[in-house]
């Protein structure tokens, strides 16, 4: 039995001597932000914007085959050689790479976890097709447009990175491969290359477009001047990768 001590009209349990409350356990929080909704988009944001920092320099980078051979491969030598001599060749390289497959396993796991919620969250379909802000022809696209770039990252290392299926081989230098990669004769990898490219662009604005809306700044007058700000991103950045192959059929970069 419980002793109460009244207090006007109210009482208030007392524990008898030799009980202890009972303890209330905290719930942990480890792990609890990453497994909701919110945790999830902060992923995928986070992540999402290591990749398009990387798209800028690498996009950047290619851009410079236009100034010829020895450009480009000087280029090519910094990454390899940057940081020198305070850490040794390659290193900071193998960090980047380190990051950047961590960003895209995590980009892929929180956007594939955040699918999957939605449609438990509403397991029958509408009667009626309801169009959603976020609907369009980019958002698609999303899941195949996703394989598609999975699929092309790995043959553009084997080809461009490490020359395994590159007709210059491992022992050509970066601008003989980027040259023999897209040459004429292989017009099917520079096919498969632009499109992967395309992908990329509507994966790129929709992400975009989505950040601004997760910010709150997609509302009100700034709806069409941000969404052209995403569209016109993703235009630049596709017409950047694009450029090179471009100027290797057309003899510009030879």
């Amino acid at each position: 039995m419980t002793a109460t001590i009244e207090r006007g009209s109210s009482t208030a349990p007392v524990n008898p001597p030799g009980n202890t409350p009972a303890k209330t356990e905290t719930p942990k929080r480890s792990g609890r932000f990453l497994a909701s909704s919110n945790g999830k988009k902060a992923v995928m944001a986070v992540t999402g914007a290591i990749l398009v920092l990387f798209l800028i320099g690498h996009m950047a980078g290619n851009l410079k085959s236009f100034f010829g051979a020895e450009t480009f491969n000087a280029y090519a030598d910094f990454l390899r050689t940057m940081g020198e001599p305070i850490v040794p060749r390659r290193v900071l390289l193998t960090l980047v790479e380190v990051v950047l497959t961590v960003a895209v396993g995590l980009h892929m796991w929180s956007a594939i976890s955040l699918a999957r919620r939605a449609r438990k969250a509403r397991p029958v379909k509408y009667a009626a097709k309801r169009k959603s802000r976020a609907s369009g022809y980019a958002v698609h696209t999303m899941r195949y447009g996703g394989v598609v770039i999975v699929l092309f990252v790995i043959w553009h290392l084997l080809d461009l990175t490490f020359g395994t299926v590159n007709p210059a081989g491992w022992d050509g230098t970066p601008y003989e491969r980027l040259v023999q990669g897209f040459a004429p004769s292989r017009w099917p990898v520079t096919l498969f290359y632009a499109l992967a490219v395309i992908m990329v662009g509507l994966h790129l604005r929709h992400g975009l477009w989505s950040a601004f809306q997760t910010l709150g700044l997609a509302g009100g007058r700034g709806y069409r001047a941000l969404k052209g700000v995403a569209a016109a991103i993703s235009v630049v950045m596709v017409l950047g990768f694009l450029a090179v192959p471009v100027g290797v059929l057309t003899g510009v970069i030879k």
